[in-house]
């Protein structure tokens, strides 16, 4: 026997469609989101208890969602891996000061971790090649790494501000030659700045150098910023040793002379204007040499004075007529001085002459200077011999005479006044007579 039921009425609903959607990659960094969103449905049940149609994961885990529909038909998605990575930490620290002078460097250091890699940036823009841990920062501007890790999770560092300061120019000028004479000097002079520092520790702007050595000078500016020259050389060169030896006494009496040797070096001039090496002065003066060595440097030697002394006038006076007849004298006077020596050995300043002869004296003043007077000639005339002689006796007969006859003279002078050399006498008396030779 069979029979057939009423009909039941049996509903299936659909399961509704359980899936997860991203945002992008589900691998991050720390600090990003990723966004998880499930297909629309009536409600939602997420594994982290979240009931929202999606949610944002900042943290590593395993993320799945349980969708019902409104036919209370519920279906759990495939999970979803969310991995967050570490993020590196991202700082500059200075080694030194950020502020230095062009030509300087500060090393900036981020610090050294395994697996990081750097790039180094100036003003926001990458500089290439700064790839290093540690950047040294020789231009001004503002400075800042980005660091990478082995999840190539980035961080980019604080900004860290460099300031080069311009370095000043050291140079030096000087006022002359650098290479001169011993008693010279040459200005050196520095470039501008706020100081100086030279390698003899002057501090001033310009130095006056008179000693051989390398000279080299320090420039700071105003910024503290400084810069070294170059190293200037000066030379001093010796100077010779200017001497005069004399070959004799340098205090003479004219006449003389001294010979006057310079030495100390291969040129000389004198000052009289001589450029021999040696003179022959018989002047007085004071003279000196300036010798020039083979450097070219020159000296002047010490003076030596030449005193020339005159003799004195060597004059003779006399008292009178130099010529007399026998019995006479004269005095021979001579010109004032020290010390006299007469031709026949007097030594007085007067003598008193009677001999012919010439008469000369040498005088000595207080110097010791010698001189001769002229001779003078002193005559002597000798007296004629007076005598009378007769021709027969003297004494005779009223009416008789004699001849009385003088002997020989120039002029005759008788007591009667007669002038001839013969007289006749007839008258009683005494007679002489007179005889003049020719000298008078």
């Amino acid at each position: 026997c069979s029979a057939t039921s009423s009909p039941q009425l049996v509903n299936v609903f659909q399961n509704p469609i359980a899936q997860i959607a991203t945002n992008g990659s589900t691998t991050v960094c720390s600090g990003t989101i990723v966004n998880l969103m499930a297909t629309p449905n009536a409600s939602y049940l997420w594994s982290n208890n979240a009931t929202t149609s999606s949610i944002a994961v900042s943290s590593s885990g395993t993320y799945s969602v349980t969708v019902t529909n409104t036919a209370g038909c519920s279906m759990t998605s495939t999970p979803v891996v969310v991995t967050v990575n570490a993020t590196p930490t991202a700082t500059i620290s200075a080694t030194g000061p950020t502020t230095i002078c062009n030509g300087a460097g500060v090393l900036l250091n981020s610090g050294i971790a395994a697996g990081q890699t750097y790039q180094w940036s100036l003003n926001g823009t990458a500089i290439p090649n700064a790839t290093n841990a540690t950047y040294n920062a020789t231009i001004s501007g503002a400075y800042s790494v980005q660091i990478s890790n082995s999840s190539t999770c980035t961080a980019v560092s604080n900004m860290i501000n460099v300031v080069v300061n311009s370095t000043p120019v050291a140079t030096i000028s000087s006022s002359g030659a650098n290479t001169f004479c011993q008693g010279g000097n040459v200005i050196l002079t520095s470039s501008s700045g706020s100081s100086y520092l030279w390698s003899n520790g002057a501090t001033s702007q310009s130095i006056v150098v008179n000693s051989t050595g390398n000279y080299s000078v320090i420039v700071s500016n105003s910024n503290g910023c400084n810069a070294t020259s170059t190293v200037v050389p000066v030379v001093v060169q010796s100077a010779p040793l200017a001497s005069i030896s004399a070959n004799g006494p340098t205090t003479f009496c004219s006449g003389s002379s001294v010979v006057l040797t310079a030495a100390g070096g291969v040129n000389y001039i004198w000052n009289n204007g001589s450029t021999a090496s040696s003179i022959n002065v018989s002047n007085s003066g004071t003279y000196s040499v300036t010798a020039t060595n083979a450097n070219g440097c020159s000296a002047v030697s010490n003076p030596i004075t030449i005193v020339v002394n005159t003799p004195s006038v060597a004059t003779i006076s006399p008292s009178g007529s130099t010529t007399f007849c026998q019995g006479g004298s004269v005095n021979l006077s001579a010109s004032q001085a020290t010390s006299y020596l007469w031709t026949n050995g007097a030594t007085t300043q007067s003598i008193a002459v009677n001999t012919s002869g010439n008469y000369g004296v040498t005088l000595t003043n207080a110097q010791g200077c010698i001189s001769n007077s002229p001779s003078i000639s002193v005559v002597v005339n000798s007296i004629p011999t007076a005598s009378i002689s007769t021709n027969g006796p003297t004494t005779f007969c009223q009416g008789g005479s004699v001849q009385l006859t003088a002997s020989p003279g120039a002029t005759y002078l008788w007591s009667n006044g007669a002038t001839g050399s013969t007289i006749q006498v007839s008258s009683a008396g005494t007679y002489n007579v007179q005889i003049s030779s020719n000298t008078g």
